[in-house]
């Protein structure tokens, strides 16, 4: 959502509860207009009229053919191999039909029970892990307390500078730019 009073703009885009102002806009006084000569007033716009109905006849003489997209069309070397890569047409019976659904189905049912014996695995490894630190908990709060820090040879991170810094006064963040390689065809 934008309103713009003014030279001002609020924008609540990003989130409804986030907004930003724009930076107030100053004006100029408008310039004068250039008297022109009617006659060259009256090319320019012919030559206009002309250029906007050349281009408008070039796509009625295009338009039965669609924009290229690359990643469709065939490279020329695999074109000329057509014919040695056609694979002939297989017909396949009710028998081989039956066959491959039975395997799907077996198949999926393995992967299942797979599934199932990882997550129990995992639940079964957790529950260990608790009834061991709670034993390690009775018999010593030290070890326990030690048990549960991170091991850093497990976990090799390291983090050099500030995690959090001062920001900077009178900093202007440069917009986004951005390089344009939408291809056009004409």
């Amino acid at each position: 959502m934008s309103r713009q009073w003014g030279h001002r703009t609020i924008s609540t885009a990003a989130a409804p509860l986030c907004f930003k102002l724009t930076q107030m806009l100053g004006a100029e006084p408008l310039k004068k207009k250039k008297k022109l000569d009617p006659m060259i007033v009256r090319q320019k716009e012919e030559r206009r009229k002309r250029k906007i109905e050349k281009s408008i006849r070039r796509l009625e003489k295009n338009a039965g053919q669609l924009k290229p997209i690359d990643e469709l069309e065939i490279p020329p070397g695999l074109r000329q191999e057509i014919g040695i890569r056609k694979r002939p047409q297989i017909t396949i019976t009710e028998e081989i039909e039956g066959e491959r659904s039975a395997l799907l189905k077996e198949w999926s049912k393995y992967k299942y029970q797979q599934h199932l014996a990882e997550i129990k695995m995992i639940e079964n490894i957790i529950n260990s892990r608790d009834r061991a630190l709670e034993e390690l908990r009775q018999e010593s709060e030290d070890l326990w307390l030690e048990a549960i820090q991170l091991d850093q040879v497990l976990l090799p991170f390291r983090a050099k500078g500030p995690v959090v810094s001062l920001p900077i006064k009178n900093y202007d963040p440069p917009d986004g730019e951005y390089i344009d390689k939408t291809k056009t065809w004409e």
